[in-house]
């Protein structure tokens, strides 16, 4: 049964899913909730960063960091999380290396690896070894008292596979590639194995309170269009087809998908085709054609600015921001701005504010 919270004060973001014409389009960035704030760091202290994932009230004090400061001028949280918890939960180790990122200190090898048989057999239960990310959705709707929807999320599964095989972060992506052409089948049945997984993980998300729900696909645009259509768009589909019936038999209502492909601008087509209601744009579209694309098929769109901008000063922050609203229609149906990726380091948050403010300048009218 879920829990019971407070109504809601500003459920912009949610209207603009479901395609509702509104007053103003909402806005969020993702990784607004991190290391360019110097709260984040006071909050995180000496713990490390999945320390702090795995503590709901650390998770959720760091969550509502940018709600606080940028009060009033964003209308969403979304829950300090990770999208590699689920490796996690198979089984695997993933720690956090400073200045480096995520690493695993033993990714699967080939589907010879015996680790790949254990991950495979392994009975899963995201419910359980996942519980501290619902507590932390929980306590953080509470403490949100209505003043902004609160969005969960999930690591699509070839980004997560991708992670799983290259050990962290790369720049070649030769382990990927290798699973992707050399172990075809084999990586299709750990792909449907991390879908299954992520569904049952979104829904209990739900649950625990989040109103809304984003798959970033983080590393899609590593693939070429005609291995994303067999390595990651029917993964995605999954995910979406299945969410709603399984939020459904657990008696909970349907709430908004989104799903973030960065770097696939090639399959924007194809993700307007599928069930999600918010197609998540990265800085290699065009605003204005983008969005012709995706009101033909009834699709809302987030983005797309390049982080960078942020650091470019705030005429470079004006000029992108004009190109957005025009280009995404006034911003009065179908847009939810946003980045075109996530804040990047040493981001001034004032910069950051700047970037709301103008928004909310240019669309208010």
């Amino acid at each position: 049964m879920s829990p019971k919270f407070a109504p809601m004060k500003n459920d912009l973001i949610l209207r603009t899913a479901r395609g509702e014409k509104v007053e103003r389009p909402p806005m969020w960035v993702m990784r607004q909730a991190g290391r360019y704030l110097p709260e984040y760091h006071e909050a995180k202290g000496a713990h490390d960063f999945f320390e702090c994932c795995r503590s709901p009230e650390i998770a959720s004090t760091l969550t509502l960091q940018p709600i606080e400061r940028f009060a009033g001028l964003i209308d969403a949280a979304i829950i300090f999380s990770d999208i590699l918890v689920i490796p996690q939960a198979m089984g695997m180790e993933v720690v956090m290396v400073d200045k480096k990122g995520p690493h695993f200190p033993e990714p699967l090898q080939s589907p010879s690896d015996p680790q790949y048989k254990e991950v495979m057999e392994r009975k899963v239960n995201v419910k359980e070894s996942l519980g501290y990310v619902y507590k932390a959705i929980t306590l953080t709707r509470e403490k949100l008292q209505g003043r902004v929807p609160l969005i969960g999320f999930c690591g699509a599964p070839w980004t997560l596979l991708s992670y799983m095989v290259e050990g962290g972060g790369s720049k070649m992506f030769i382990q990927a590639k290798t699973w992707a052409f050399k172990y075809q089948e084999e990586s299709k049945a750990l792909l449907q194995k991390i879908a299954e997984l992520c569904v049952e993980y979104l829904a209990l998300q739900v649950e625990a309170g989040a109103q809304m729900i984003q798959v970033f696909d983080s590393w899609a645009g590593e693939l070429s269009p005609a291995s994303f259509k067999i390595l990651a768009l029917p993964y995605l589909k999954h995910i979406a087809d299945n969410l709603p019936s399984r939020l459904k038999e657990m008696g909970l209502e349907r709430v908004p998908m989104t799903v973030f492909a960065k770097g696939a601008w090639y399959a924007l087509d194809d993700l307007c085709d599928t069930n999600y209601d918010v197609i998540g744009l990265d800085w290699l579209h065009a605003p204005a054609e983008a969005y012709r694309v995706a009101r033909t098929k009834g699709k809302t769109l987030q983005g797309n600015a390049d982080p960078g901008v942020l650091y470019g000063g705030r005429e470079a922050i004006t000029t992108v921001v004009k190109e957005m609203v025009e280009g995404f229609g006034g911003g009065k149906q179908g847009w939810i701005a946003n980045l075109g990726h996530g804040i990047t380091p040493f981001v001034k948050p004032d910069d950051l504010k700047f970037f709301f403010e103008e928004i909310h300048k240019y669309t208010s009218t």
